[in-house]
């Protein structure tokens, strides 16, 4: 049975994308036909399981597609979090309260918290809260730890009672994790209470930082949306290309800030 042009253009776009990845624009004008027909095709593909949808374009449907657990993730990019951790330490100074969320990243900042003075850390990481305890020498750190419903895949809680402590608390600074990060859109995570307590953790202080490294930029693979419509930053690896970092430098609520990731 002969292929019609369609999936045609469908097999060398899935081809594409599983070489590269690709941006709408770019697959347009290799094909010669309009962007809203690349939007329908990319569409196809992923309603199919075979690609997903990224910000502007697509990406091969990797395994890592399905959420890790926190042990399979802590090993992940170890080298680019820590570099993102060192350089949102930076950003801390004492006397401040600090929200913490859910993930490796933030857990790896956790980590990079001794010596500090004067620190109340608010978190529903339980990874953050063990290295956070085994600063024995650092009575000067105070924990306050969100209670609620533990999800197992990433050892943080979430739910209604995560959400009712942290709205009678503020804190100077939150620094969040994701799934996923598009300039203009906000996080994508795996479910809906995730998103709820990130969007009341973003509420609840006065400055935002994202932890995200590069595989993260741009990738909306995830159903669950936090929102982020209010000045935040970005600390992410030097692995970010500037085609992934200039979507984020063009909105005038972002500030991105890059950590070297690269060893010395």
């Amino acid at each position: 049975m002969a292929i019609n042009k369609t999936e045609k253009r469908h097999q060398t776009i899935f081809r594409i994308v599983s070489n590269e990845g690709a941006n709408v624009k770019e697959l347009s004008l290799r094909f010669g036909v309009s962007e809203s027909t690349i939007r329908r095709d990319l569409a196809e593909l992923a309603n199919s399981g075979r690609i997903v949808r990224t910000y502007g374009g697509g990406a091969l449907l990797r395994e890592d597609r399905r959420e890790s657990s926190l042990g399979e993730r802590i090993h992940i990019q170890r080298v680019q979090k820590d570099a993102i951790a060192r350089l949102a330490a930076l950003q801390i100074h004492e006397g401040e309260t600090l929200i913490l969320d859910a993930g490796t990243t933030t857990a790896a900042l956790a980590g990079q918290l001794r010596g500090r003075r004067k620190l109340h850390v608010i978190t529903n990481n339980i990874a953050a809260l063990m290295a956070l305890t085994t600063l024995s020498n650092e009575p000067e750190i105070s924990l306050t730890v969100l209670g609620g419903s533990l999800r197992k895949m990433s050892m943080g809680t979430v739910g209604p009672l995560a959400e009712l402590t942290l709205s009678r608390m503020t804190a100077d600074k939150v620094f969040l994790g994701a799934d996923g990060l598009v300039a203009g859109r906000g996080l994508c995570e795996a479910n809906q209470e995730q998103a709820a307590l990130k969007e009341k953790m973003i509420e609840q202080a006065s400055e935002v930082f994202v932890l995200a490294d590069a595989s993260k930029l741009g990738f909306a693979g995830q159903q669950a949306w936090t929102p982020l419509d209010r000045p935040w930053t970005l600390i992410t690896d030097s692995g970010a290309t500037s085609s992934q970092l200039a979507p984020f430098e063009e909105h005038a609520n972002i500030t991105v800030m890059v950590a070297d990731s690269n060893p010395s």
